[in-house]
């Protein structure tokens, strides 16, 4: 069910701050329970995942450990657990809001879709993944009835590329050879193109943060937001350490809760904005 990947969901909780809505119960409680629906979607798509790919996960040296590929979880009972988290996730959407319910469909639809099919396609694969974790920022602004930014939907987009193409990179370098008969869709990556597609990523992130801070609506008119930037562009610039310099990039998960300086930056900044949106404006 993967637990660590459970941070992933925080992205919901993007729409609840900087609309100014974090102090408000409601929203508050509706968003948390939007991540727990989402928790449990997410929980139930990488079950359904594991029983498609126990094989090739085999040959992968972290992936064999999962418990589907390692057979201490037998299909059919990874398959039930899987369509109880989904249903029950889909029914509780509907209780937060009909139009959630709508949001959480569209992102188990095309979670079930790139399992089955866009996983294997080159570039595809990985913008499918953006566009899930666009899904999660959009569902964290429908969950509390709210306008969605256009910035946080680009930015979330943007970094979601960078982490994709990073753990893509990753994969590519760990497996070598092996990397096709994982994952057929490796064989068309090179470690060249990779780069410059993390490149171009890294540095549109840090652009789009940038410009967002001193011109979206949401933001204090006297550009305090700005304040922030060095953060964002620390993260960045030390999640590209870990994926050249220490080949680290598999797991952005795993490096959120556990490489201090990307941690420590990950919470001044979100300590900074909700200083800023919230007691400086």
């Amino acid at each position: 069910m993967r637990p660590l990947h459970w941070t992933k969901n925080g992205v919901l909780f993007a729409a609840l701050v900087f609309d100014h809505r974090l102090f408000e119960l409601d929203p508050l409680v509706r968003t948390v329970v939007a991540v727990i629906v989402f928790c449990a979607l997410s929980s139930g798509i990488y079950l359904f995942n594991d029983v498609r790919d126990a094989e090739r996960d085999r040959l992968h040296p972290i992936k064999r450990q999962r418990a589907v590929a390692a057979g201490t979880l037998s299909r059919a009972t990874a398959l039930a657990m899987a369509a109880a988290l989904i249903g029950a996730g889909l029914v509780v959407a509907y209780v937060v809001r009909p139009e959630f319910l709508f949001v959480a469909a569209s992102y188990v639809g095309l979670m079930v879709l790139y399992s089955l099919s866009l996983k294997q396609w080159v570039l595809v694969d990985v913008l499918a993944i953006a566009a899930g974790f666009v899904l999660r920022a959009a569902a964290g602004a429908v969950a509390i009835g709210v306008e969605i930014s256009p910035w946080l939907l680009v930015c979330t987009m943007l970094l979601a590329l960078l982490l994709g193409f990073g753990k893509r990179r990753h994969e590519l370098l760990t497996l070598r050879g092996r990397a096709a008969r994982h994952r057929a869709n490796l064989g068309a990556y090179t470690a060249r193109l990779l780069d410059q597609l993390i490149g171009t990523s890294a540095a549109a992130t840090v652009i789009a943060y940038a410009i967002y801070t001193f011109d979206a609506a949401s933001v204090p008119r006297n550009h305090s937001m700005m304040l922030t930037i060095p953060f964002v562009v620390y993260a960045v610039f030390r999640y590209l350490h870990l994926v050249y310099a220490r080949r680290l990039g598999g797991s952005p998960e795993i490096l959120l809760v556990r490489d201090r300086p990307l941690l420590a930056s990950i919470l001044l900044w979100g300590v900074g904005s909700v200083l800023i949106l919230y007691i400086w404006a």
